[in-house]
């Protein structure tokens, strides 16, 4: 399993976030029909560009509770002040992609910033 996790500032618009996901995967060498899902934090779960991303590509939003978030977030590799005072993780899309991707997900990299959103792939520990 593979999944997006995604980070924003509020108000993005669906393109952005969708150019956000296309450059991550661009940059893993991953097809977009590899993607199993998105992620993101309880926080963004109004933002609607996400979710109108996720039914572009027709892929589940999956919203992160904050605990999960912030125990996901001990193992990201980016760190943002920003986020770690809003949501308790050091960076979100990172965070939202490994909680969702279960446990033993494994981050395919750092974050991918792309103008006023973030994108991180994390894959499940079982390969599936």
């Amino acid at each position: 399993m593979i999944v997006a996790g995604i980070g924003s500032r509020k108000g993005v618009s669906e393109q952005q976030v969708l150019d956000a996901i296309s450059a991550t995967l661009a940059e893993h060498k991953i097809e977009a029909s590899q993607l199993d899902a998105i992620a993101t934090a309880q926080l963004k779960q109004h933002e609607e560009a996400i979710f109108s991303a996720g039914r572009k590509l027709g892929l589940e939003v999956l919203i992160v509770g904050d605990a999960e978030l912030a125990e996901a977030g001990k193992s990201t590799s980016s760190h943002s002040e920003l986020s770690l005072t809003l949501t308790g993780a050091p960076s979100v899309s990172e965070a939202a992609a490994l909680a969702a991707a279960g446990e033993n997900a494994r981050l395919l990299g750092p974050r991918h910033v792309l103008a006023s959103v973030t994108c991180a792939l994390a894959q499940s520990g079982d390969a599936s």
